[in-house]
């Protein structure tokens, strides 16, 4: 499918009037230039989105016929690059790789977790046993702890795998 031929997403639309906004453009340009692609509604919308990243209106250019005259903010654009590019639709590989690696993280989460209140108990009970019992019972104390940390991780785990 070729790209004129598809609709775009309003953050795709965004994104592209932000980049005619480095120059500077006219809001008749702007639906003139997408009609093809996009509904009204959709251009409105990507017009709203894209000045939260720094399109701005100057309103000494305003035309009578053009409309609004739209310019970018630099320096806001800069600063928000990497937000904007993080709200642009994912590929199908990118949401299956972001997927695999949470899925891997959570495991390895309730890992250190399990294994950590383990290491807890097992000192725990060393340091009661060879007469350190302040020591001991607060090791013990953290492995209570650990134990609630890895039952309310597994527990919202589960809701997720």
């Amino acid at each position: 499918m070729s790209e004129i031929s598809r609709r775009l997403s309003v953050l795709e639309l965004s994104q592209r009037i932000l980049e005619m906004a480095q120059s500077g453009v006219y809001r008749e340009s702007v639906f003139e230039t997408f009609q093809p692609v996009a509904t009204k509604q959709q251009i409105r919308q990507a017009i709203r989105h894209a000045k939260q990243f720094g399109l701005h209106s100057i309103a000494q250019m305003r035309d009578a016929e053009l409309g609004t005259y739209y310019q970018l903010d630099q320096v806001k654009f800069d600063s928000l690059k990497s937000t904007l590019s993080a709200s642009l639709p994912l590929s199908e590989a990118d949401v299956l790789q972001r997927l695999t690696e949470a899925v891997v993280t959570i495991r390895l989460m309730l890992v250190v977790a399990g294994s950590s209140t383990i290491v807890l108990l097992g000192g725990g009970f060393f340091c009661l046993m060879s007469g350190h019992s302040g020591m001991g019972w607060g090791l013990l104390g953290g492995a209570i702890g650990g134990i609630g940390t890895w039952i309310l991780q597994k527990s919202l785990a589960k809701k997720l795998m």
